[in-house]
Order: C-alpha cells, then structure tokens, then sequence
C-alpha cells in the first residue's frame, strides 16, 4: 500500500482533457490507478482512472458529497448559492435519501412512458424546421432545443423563458475563461428565475412535475425552501446539458463511423445496445463530481487522507481494457452494459430513463427523415466545448443528402 508521499504529482493539460479526454486520462490510466494532480483552479485533488476503483468509489459510502467534509482551503467544484446548492448532488443519505424518495413518487416510469409520443412528436417538429437546407447545424437546431422542450415542458416552464434559460445555464457549466461574470451573472438569474418559478406553480398548479414537487413538499412538509429550489434547478439542468451532450455526441460518432451507422439501420433491434455503447465510448460526463473522505480511506492502493478532493475519471474507466476489450472501438453490439455514464450506486442518475428515451428518439427519428446525413467537416475538426466537466460539441455542422416525409402519426422509438 502507498502512502500519500509516495504517490508522483501527474502533470495534466487541461487542454488537452478538454480536446482528448480519452487519450489523456487514459495515458494516465496506464500509468497508475490514482494520481495527485493540480485542479484547473490550482488546487490539489486526486485523480481515480480505472474502472475497477471508479466503479466501487461510486458506491463508496465513505466518499462525501457533503462540502462540509472537505478540507479547508482544498477543491470544492462549482460555488452556488445555498437556495439552489442544497441539491443531490451535495447531499449524503439520510438527506439524500429522503429527498430522492420524495422525487421518485412523482417522477415515475408512468410519467416517462407518457413523454414517448411527444417527444417524437417534437423531434419532428424540430426536423420539419430544417428541411430544404444545404447544411445544418445539428447542436442548436435539433441536439439542444429537444432536451430543453422536453425537462420545460415536465416541469412547466412558459415558452417564452426557455430561450433565456438555455443562455443561463451554457454560461454557467461551460464558462468563458475570457468572461468569467457571465458565470456569476447566469447564477443570479437562476436564482431568481428559480424564485418566480416556484411561487407560480405554488399559486397557479397544473399537470407538471414541479407542481407535483410542490404539493409533495407542502403537504408532507419534509423539503425546506431551498432544498425544492434546488431540486428543481438540478432537474431542469441536468435534464438539459446531460441529454443535449449525449445526443449530440451519439449523433457524431456515428457518423465518424459510417458502418456502425449502416449495421444500426439494417438492424433497428441494435438500438438499446447501440445507446449503451454511445454512453460508453463517448459519454457526456468526463469526471463524476468531487467526493470528500470522511476518513482515510485506501484506493487503489493509495491512501488517500480524509477532507481532501477526489476526483473519478469516467473517461480513463469507459476505455480501461481491463473491463472494455478493445474500448477504443465502436461496437454498437457491444454489451456495455456495467458503464458509469449515468452513475453508478446512490446516486444513480434519476432521470435515465428519459435520457435513454429522449436519445432513442432523437438518432431514430433524425436518421429516418435523413438517410443520407453526413458530417459536413471531418471528425477531427469538431469542436469541444471548453470544458473539463461536460463532453459536448459547440457545433455539429452536417449535410442532409435528401429527406424523406414523416408520418402523421408517429411511430415509438427509443
């Protein structure tokens, strides 16, 4: 076993993880299971790359989301403010637990199910709007829009504040180095938009989840104010970036690689599996959130000393041979069933569901209206969105090559 001293600080280009998460995490992958590297804030954390230790740190009760069990001085992610840090993603059981039960009784399968059709149905809509042109964004016009429909129409948000919404949020989990207050600047209109959009639904109720959440809260009184605040932005959020990320970036990969695409076509039974593998070879969350041992605690050999910062690398876990044979290749027959892209223990992502669906839906319905789509750049030329946090594109430029005309009654996918 290792001590702290003992353990080499890892040298780590941001840009780098940014540009080829997996070429970079994984150099340090094969290096060693743990490293003691420099945040992009420049400070200490350590670094979990293989699978094996991901996998089990995931469940780890020992590893805390709690900041409160963070070493003073030491890397504690994202700063928000209490009425909308007080979330899932802070929280250890017994909050966590209580919290995500509440959720789970009015977000269930029945509701997901429900979506189904209009989820096409807006996939539609969306595809209508882009017929008869040369070339296409693909990330503003389809990947972004869907999600975003789709988590404001579950929790009632008014048309009309989506646009701003989508804006906030890109500047607050992708940030601008070169513009650092848009970040805090995003953070107090969520807060405030967050505010209006609670005192609505609690005086105004209709058929949505956040009502839902609200009756829930009110009638059992077991969330406190910033605790429903919280939730509801952690939904709306993580509902948008993650699902936008994965489209896009399924949307990508297969056509970088045309004869996955063609074995999906000719065999539409593949699609399951298919979204699995996407999830795996390039999901849309690099590092899981931070966690703080609450006591000295042994991974991968290394202790690692309680209160300080541990980062898990997703990316180094999904292309660890040790797990993924060959986990630099694209296998939509792959099972690759086991991946970490939605989490993995507690705090298993709540919406995968609907993620899987909403994904489903989005490549089934782009690639019948657009046989002959094609990457309009070579794949080497897509742009990442700069940040260590998210996997994403910040344009998905493509070439329709002919369309056919959808049906007026659309058909289930995903």
């Amino acid at each position: 076993m290792s001590n702290p001293t003992s353990v080499s600080k890892a040298a780590v280009d941001p840009g780098e993880l940014v540009r080829d998460p997996y070429g970079g995490y994984g150099r340090l992958r094969e290096e060693g299971p743990v490293h003691r590297i420099t945040g992009t804030d420049g400070l200490p954390a350590w670094l979990v790359t293989r699978y094996d230790d991901v996998r089990q740190a995931l469940a780890d009760p020992r590893l805390s989301l709690d900041k409160r069990h963070a070493t003073p001085g030491g890397y504690r992610g994202l700063a928000l403010p209490p009425a909308l840090d007080a979330n899932l993603l802070n929280m250890d059981p017994p909050d966590h637990t209580r919290i995500r039960r509440m959720v789970s009784k009015v977000f269930t399968p029945r509701r997901v199910e429900a979506l189904r059709v209009p989820i096409r149905q807006t996939a539609d809509r969306l595809l209508d709007a882009l017929s008869g042109q040369d070339e296409i964004d693909l990330i503003p016009s389809y990947a972004a829009p869907l999600p975003i429909i789709v988590i404001c129409d579950l929790l009632g948000v008014s048309q009309a504040r989506r646009a701003d919404f989508r804006a906030w949020t890109d500047a607050l989990v992708a940030p601008d180095p070169a513009r650092p207050e848009r970040a805090r600047e995003a953070v107090g209109h969520l807060l405030s938009f967050f505010t209006r959009l609670i005192a609505d639904k609690r005086a105004h109720p209709a058929d949505d989840l956040l009502s839902a959440l609200i009756a829930v809260r009110d009638q059992e009184d077991r969330l406190d104010e910033d605790e429903l605040m919280s939730l509801a932005f952690l939904i709306l959020v993580a509902g948008y970036e993650n699902t936008v990320h994965l489209i896009g970036n399924a949307v990508a990969t297969l056509l970088a690689h045309p004869e996955q695409l063609a074995a999906l076509r000719a065999d539409p039974g593949l699609l399951d599996r298919a979204i699995e593998e996407l999830a795996r070879y390039d999901g849309p969350v690099p590092l899981a959130i931070r966690r703080f041992p609450t006591e000295d605690i042994v991974i991968g050999g290394v202790t690692v000393p309680a209160g300080e910062t541990v980062l898990l690398s997703l990316a180094a876990a999904h292309r660890d041979p040790r797990r993924f044979p060959d986990p630099d290749r694209l296998d939509i027959g792959r099972d690759a069933g086991g991946h970490l892209a939605l989490g993995h223990g507690i705090h298993y992502c709540l919406g995968a569901p609907l993620a899987r669906m909403e994904t489903g839906i989005a490549l089934t319905a782009l690639f019948d209206r657009f046989p002959g789509l094609s990457l309009a750049v070579p794949p080497h030329e897509l742009r990442p969105r700069p940040s260590m946090r998210s996997r994403g594109l910040l344009a998905l430029p493509v070439r329709p090559a002919g369309r056919r005309e959808r049906t007026t009654a659309p058909a289930a996918a995903g």
